[in-house]
């Protein structure tokens, strides 16, 4: 169980240290706890008098019972569940389809079999199907209860500033919810595993704790953004993205592993300083670093043939600048990395568009799958 690098404080947790995949959680408190934020300012009063809302008896007005983040919790909970493995760990998982959770890597690990909570009287036992360690993601099966639905995935990139709302189980409080707004998309991660950079990641403000960890974020209409992943810092959190999910998961499903893309060349953003030291026209695409022999791009693509200083600083001169791969503009490293990430499969031959001896040229290149993970 990886500590968590998330400062928490009041009667829940003492401060702790985290590693990259930060908000599963060994531990429950021994109080619950509430969170009034998404109510405030959602109660009627009439304009131009001093009547005040009337409340229930729990403490609640009619408009706090029609709030959004009341409606997208109901509409989601129930297909929102607590994920706990036998060493200890634990999380949140949502349902996928009639028999599947998706949740965390680093949630179940490298357990076989693990505890789903559905609510506070139905526990089962599921088995984890497949798991990626690299884009963080792992299935479970398990006999879902009658009445539970699938939550659906979106199908486009999140606008920043839409609402969002995270339903999962901080500190094992099966049921919780969180809001806040969409505040970064096309981040880069870490992942478990130390080679990979999980890309097209949502960033959120709402807040995340341990055992928030594969709980769905979210939008006002119930559709799922991304899995939650990691939340490193105040007001900030991320999701993988269900458009990395809609990619990772049936194959989980039908092989129990993913097999990542890979190009195996070492790529850097082509600055200005890049493009001066190069003779380019503009700050445009990537150039190609180095590319050892044993990877999938050696003899594909050229290495740069020397290093020099501009300004100061180290640049690479003398390689290939790849400009578009498929017909889509490659702007920086990381767009590069989504693109094999989202749109490309082991064994694809991809037309890239390189700049190369002064000209722009269309190369083939035929892409690998990246190396297996040694234990």
């Amino acid at each position: 169980m990886e500590p968590t690098r998330r400062r928490v404080l009041g009667a829940l947790a003492t401060a702790a240290t985290a590693g990259v995949a930060g908000c599963s959680s060994d531990t429950a408190p021994s109080a619950d706890s509430s969170d009034d934020r998404t109510g405030a300012g959602n109660t009627e009063t009439t304009a131009g008098t001093d009547e005040r809302p009337v409340r229930n008896a729990s403490g609640t007005t009619a408009a706090d019972a029609d709030s959004v983040y009341t409606r997208v919790y109901r509409e989601t909970s129930e297909s929102v569940a607590l994920i706990r493995t036998p060493r200890g760990s634990q999380g949140s998982g949502f349902l996928y389809d009639e028999r599947h959770f998706v949740t965390n890597y680093h949630v179940v690990g490298e357990s076989d079999r693990v505890s789903v909570q559905f609510d506070d009287t139905v526990s089962r036992v599921g088995r984890v199907v497949g798991r990626d360690p690299r884009s963080d993601l792992a299935v479970i099966e398990v006999d879902v209860p009658d009445g539970i639905a699938p939550l659906d995935l979106i199908d486009s990139e999140p606008a920043i500033g839409t609402r969002v709302a995270v339903v999962g189980s901080p500190y094992g409080l099966r049921g919780s919810l969180t809001s806040g707004i969409v505040s970064g998309v096309d981040r880069q991660v870490p992942s478990p595993v130390g080679d990979y950079q999980i890309p097209n990641a949502i960033q959120t403000d709402a807040p995340v704790n341990p055992g928030n960890s594969g709980g769905p974020l979210v939008n006002l209409s119930g559709k799922v953004l991304g899995v939650v992943n990691s939340g490193g810092g105040d007001n900030i959190a991320f999701a993988i993205s269900a458009a990395l999910v809609r990619r990772v998961v049936p194959a989980l499903l039908a092989d129990g592993e993913y097999d990542h893309p890979y190009l195996g060349a070492r790529t850097a953003t082509v600055t200005e300083l890049v493009a001066r030291a190069n003779g380019f026209p503009n700050a445009e695409g990537v150039i190609v670093v180095n590319v050892p022999s044993d990877v999938p791009a050696a003899g594909q693509l050229r290495p740069c043939t020397s290093v020099e200083r501009v300004e100061g600083f180290r640049v690479p001169v003398g390689g290939d600048a790849i400009l578009a791969v498929e017909g889509t503009s490659i702007r920086s490293d990381k767009d590069l990395h989504a693109y094999l990430a989202l749109e490309a499969s082991p064994d694809d031959t991809l037309s890239v568009r390189v700049r190369r001896d002064g000209a722009v040229t269309t190369v083939p290149v035929e892409i690998g799958a990246r190396p297996e993970l040694v234990a």
